[in-house]
């Protein structure tokens, strides 16, 4: 029972995760479910219905084709739907009971294509996993779909094709991993440094991000841009880094604790180092967190593992709902997540491209 929650909740799910990382790329996005799933994206993990629609479907899985594995209603549905709405291509996720039945969604999608013409994709989730696997996953599915690399003897050069204004040649990069869930803020400041070829995948289309093989880096981030950022560097020689390169940065073990999803987490860190001379450690409590920590950063999952990790501090960086199993002793710093707390703070999260909002001197 130690990854159990009892007083705070658990994070947005992997369902919503996908659906997120797609939402602007012009898909038809299709959940095989009864409703649950998608109705809690709509409602809670959504921040851009009224600014940019989407097309997001549920299959409207019932008990009958469940049990019978009735896989022609969700085919035809799709089919119907594609025709009539002409996507740039179709993406299917599944909930529980579909992923419990083996439903074999490998074989619908090339249904789906044969039929419809549009490319189509299948992202494994399951509502098991946290949605920095779905926004992971759909991120890698797309990728393998769609990008290829052209010639460019450009590639693996330090200067690049744009200019800065100082006349310049500047790197061309990828910014992957951003998506409303983990950020509030689309202006990404890359202090004159870097060309962005494209944005991964929010105040983004689907024709930037197809230009991605251009880029001679790729920055992730967030968790969930870390596994497309490898398929690049294996598959088109796109080298990558964490963050702003946090892992880089030397930080000691310290009573100050940052609690969240490493990348954002380790970006602030780096940060407070720079600025202030003060080591924070990593408290790590989103799923994927594999290369993504240093020697004094931990992963915890569940709410007895993460209270007894922070038992001794001193200083805590978390959404206001650890406040709940932070030592009161602690000084408590608010940082809303809005893939733990949603709406409920939405107002109060930083522009998390504006580091100087993180921490300042009392």
């Amino acid at each position: 029972m130690r990854k159990s929650y009892v007083r705070i909740p658990v994070y947005t799910g992997d369902v919503s995760g996908f659906a997120s990382a797609l939402y602007e790329l012009g898909g038809m996005l299709v959940i095989h479910d009864p409703s649950g799933c998608n109705s809690t994206y709509n409602t809670h993990d959504e921040v851009r219905w009224y600014d940019k629609e989407s097309l997001i479907f549920i299959s409207g899985l019932n008990d009958i084709d469940a049990i019978t594995g009735n896989d022609d209603k969700l085919i035809n549905d799709t089919v119907s739907a594609a025709k009539r709405l002409n996507p740039r291509f179709i993406a299917l996720a599944n909930s529980p009971i579909p992923y419990l039945n083996g439903t074999d969604f490998e074989g619908i999608c090339r249904i789906i294509e044969n039929r419809t013409g549009l490319p189509c994709f299948y992202v494994k989730t399951n509502a098991m996993h946290d949605y920095t696997v779905g926004a992971s996953g759909a991120y890698l599915a797309f990728a393998k779909k769609f990008l290829k690399a052209g010639p460019d003897p450009d590639r693996g050069n330090i200067e690049a094709k744009a200019s800065g204004a100082n006349g310049k040649q500047l790197k061309r990069v990828n910014i992957i991993g951003v998506t409303p869930l983990d950020y509030t803020s689309t202006t990404i400041d890359v202090s004159g440094r870097y060309d962005v070829i494209s944005n991964w995948s929010y105040g983004t289309d689907f024709d930037s991000i197809m230009r991605s093989p251009e880029a001679d880096l790729n920055i992730v981030m967030s968790s969930c841009g870390l596994a497309v950022a490898k398929y690049m560097e294996k598959t088109f020689g796109i080298p990558y880094q964490t963050g702003n390169s946090y892992l880089e940065l030397p930080r000691g073990k310290s009573r100050n604790y940052i609690v969240g999803e490493p990348v954002t987490s380790g970006i602030i860190a780096r940060k407070i180092k720079l600025e202030y001379g003060m080591d924070f450690n990593i408290v790590a409590t989103t799923e994927i967190t594999d290369g993504l920590l240093s020697e004094v950063d931990d992963a915890c999952h569940g709410e007895d593992m993460i209270k007894e990790k922070i038992a001794d501090g001193v200083r805590i960086i978390a959404d206001p709902l650890y406040r709940v199993i932070a030592p009161p002793t602690a000084e408590f710093i608010e940082l809303p997540h809005f893939a733990l707390s949603g709406r409920l703070y939405l107002k109060r999260i930083p522009n998390l491209f504006n580091l100087e909002e993180y921490y300042h001197e009392s």
